[in-house]
């Protein structure tokens, strides 16, 4: 006889796969997850940092980071749902390294695009998957970002969730360039 569980995982593994800026080049990345109170990361890491890139020189001027990302979170109920937050810096004139976009999206269990965006550099990038504060930004498409993800869960369905079976796709999300309205 097996015990009732008390809590799900979430496991996700996956890479931000690369990026188009057509404005920028020798451009790097920051992740960073975001979750609720019920939510813990058993394994894995919450945040990292890519190698810099320069863009592709044909016609499609892409970046490629094939920067891998792996976590595991447990919980006892899906408020809160994980999210990803990206950052992307890359040099300015004086080869200072700025912030080119931010972008946030919850970790899918099915396929999806999620668009969001700022601009000067915030203290704390998790408030681009939070609200509040954000109602005096405006914000500019500069580009975007590409991630894949290999979504697992176990126990959900134990615990009542609807566990309704997708296949793993790629998802992705815009990044956007931001600025404050005065």
């Amino acid at each position: 006889m097996t015990a009732n569980p008390s809590v799900f995982l979430l496991m996700v593994n996956g890479q931000i796969e690369g990026a188009n800026f057509p404005e920028y080049d020798d451009l790097y990345c920051k992740y960073c997850f975001v979750y609720g109170h019920d939510w813990a990361p058993t394994s894995g890491l919450e945040e990292g940092i890519s190698q810099i890139t320069s863009k592709s020189r044909d016609s499609q001027q892409h970046f490629v980071w094939n920067f891998p990302i792996e976590i595991t979170f447990k919980s006892t109920n899906p408020f809160g749902w994980p999210q990803i937050v990206v950052s992307v810096y890359g040099p300015d004139a004086f080869g200072n390294d700025v912030v080119r976009g931010y972008g946030a999206a919850h970790i899918p269990l099915t396929p999806g695009h999620w668009l969001m965006g700022r601009r000067p550099e915030f203290t704390d990038p998790k408030v681009v998957a939070q609200g509040e504060g954000r109602e005096v930004t405006r914000v500019r498409s500069q580009g975007f970002v590409t991630l894949s993800f290999n979504i697992l869960t176990k126990d959900m369905k134990k615990l009542g969730y609807d566990t309704t079976s997708t296949d793993a796709q790629p998802s992705g999300f815009i990044v956007s360039g931001m600025g404050y309205t005065s």
